[in-house]
């Protein structure tokens, strides 16, 4: 495996969880240039469609369409391809879907040119809550799992815990793009992850992205908060 040094940097994505899309282009306007990626989950663009996602690329922003798609191969090789139509530059599935649908998510994102990663296990989640949906490993166990499944299937990366970078780039190998959620600067509140870590520690671990959102949404100065983990970043 070859050092952080060798790969390229860490960049931060910020989830723009909210109820409007005034709040959401107000975070992206208070930000400015330093910043390029935002992630659209399903609170927006529920309320929003593909029209916030328009509004961002306009705006020269870079978009994670963060839906993690889970149904049968068809069904969300179709969403892949609409998720490219619309403008996304990134998207997601749950690789629990199984082969056929990762291989169906795979061939639709190859034709598109999206970059279409894997849930895992998501970061709220412990072994007592995977153990009451009839999971029998724990969090580690299941992520990387998981991740060879991903990588077989097609799909060039995941979305996983911080807490497993160094495994998945021993399983999957340094090529494999990881998209890390659960991000808190020190003295963050954690809400309701469950598995974190610094940007600076997910950095030198070895994540390609982390995704921050109440930690800047909610600060004073949104601005000043998406400088200090660009610089923890070493941006």
């Amino acid at each position: 495996m070859t050092g952080k040094a060798d790969r390229r940097r860490t960049e931060l994505i910020v989830a723009l969880d909210v109820n409007t899309q005034e709040e959401a282009l107000a975070v992206t306007e208070n930000i400015g240039d330093a910043v390029q990626w935002y992630k659209i989950g399903k609170q927006l663009f529920t309320r929003f469609g593909p029209g916030i996602v328009s509004e961002l690329r306009s705006r020269g922003k870079k978009v994670f369409l963060d839906l993690k798609f889970h149904d049968i191969p068809n069904t969300v090789a179709q969403a892949v391809r609409s998720a490219a139509a619309i403008g996304a530059d990134m998207t997601n599935v749950h690789a629990a879907g199984g082969p056929s649908m990762l291989r169906a998510a795979a061939e639709a994102a190859n034709e598109t040119g999206l970059l279409c990663i894997a849930v895992t296990v998501l970061t709220s989640l412990d072994r007592e809550e995977l153990e009451a949906v009839g999971v029998h490993s724990n969090p580690a166990e299941q992520v990387a799992r998981l991740g060879k499944l991903t990588r077989k299937c097609g799909l060039p990366g995941v979305v996983c815990s911080a807490r497993e970078i160094v495994l998945l780039r021993e399983t999957c190998g340094d090529s494999f793009t990881l998209v890390v959620p659960g991000i808190r600067p020190a003295g963050a509140d954690k809400g309701d992850q469950k598995r974190v870590m610094t940007p600076g520690e997910a950095a030198a671990a070895g994540a390609d992205f982390i995704v921050v959102g109440r930690p800047i949404r909610a600060a004073d100065d949104p601005a000043a908060a998406a400088a200090a983990i660009l610089a923890e970043l070493g941006q």
